[in-house]
């Protein structure tokens, strides 16, 4: 389903001092840092997979994500997403994945959450029929109800994360990708989204990868983690090892653990 060999991607990024005489100075010439956002980054994930994919801020979780949904094209390696590679055959991948980044919205700020899936809709050229069938589930599943009529700048948090997700899947994508689907969530929105997610996955076969800083997320979800810290794995295995070697820790505690080990 998802092979990555070899991923690497690295970023230009422009530095300077405090200050207004550094400002002045940076008119005329800038320095920069070459970042190195994935260094060789290797894994594969099969068909009906939960994989939660772990690490510190800037470890290099989104940027794999977005290489994985062709958003981004790596400086060398491969990846092959259902036989694809994914910045090459956009058009095709996209109709396969669905993507929610839990700090940006697919849905049309200013207009009922209605028409921006059926704007989706025409994106993806469901069709009515079919798309009649998938909404009314998912407005049943996630309680959508009365935020159909609502724009999504009136929306709460955990309203308006709802709707993403529905949004994501309005074209049945054989592949989901949630980036801090739960960030900023309360506690009954994010038991609520755990449990759609979960009968996604057991239901339906959807292949899940996960990233998140909320470890309960991961405890509560997936059956195998993968730890990415400066652009490279560091492990990748099932949970039951992570907790086992733990003892009488929280995976919280051990994730951290782990990034004092790591020095990440």
């Amino acid at each position: 389903m998802i092979r990555l060999v070899d991923i690497c991607k690295s970023y230009r990024v422009s530095r300077r001092g405090a200050g207004l005489g550094s400002a002045v100075k940076s008119l005329f010439g800038r320095r920069y840092d070459l970042v190195r956002a994935l260094d060789c980054v290797s894994f594969e994930v099969g068909d009906g997979e939960m994989i939660g994919y772990i690490g510190p801020n800037g470890a290099g979780k989104s940027s794999t994500v977005k290489v994985m949904s062709g958003i981004l094209t790596p400086d060398s390696g491969e990846c092959i997403v259902n036989g694809r590679v994914p910045w090459k055959e956009r058009a095709a991948h996209v109709r396969d994945i669905g993507v929610v980044f839990g700090q940006r919205s697919q849905l049309w700020w200013d207009v009922p959450v209605g028409d921006s899936f059926d704007l989706i809709r025409d994106i993806y050229s469901v069709k009515r029929a079919d798309y009649r069938q998938i909404l009314d589930r998912l407005i049943s599943r996630l309680d959508l109800g009365e935020l159909m009529r609502t724009p999504a700048r009136q929306l709460s948090l955990g309203q308006r994360m709802r709707c993403e997700i529905a949004a994501s899947l309005l074209h049945r994508p054989k592949i989901l990708f949630l980036d801090e689907p739960t960030i900023g969530l309360d506690a009954p929105s994010k038991l609520a989204v755990r449990e759609f997610i979960r009968s996604l996955n057991r239901l339906e076969g959807v292949t899940v990868i996960l990233t998140t800083h909320d470890m309960q997320d991961i405890e509560a979800l997936t059956d195998r983690v993968i730890l990415i810290g400066k652009g490279r794995i560091l492990l990748d295995g099932p949970i039951e090892r992570l907790t086992a070697a733990g003892g009488d820790k929280k995976i919280d505690e051990l994730v951290a653990d782990m990034y004092r080990a790591f020095e990440i």
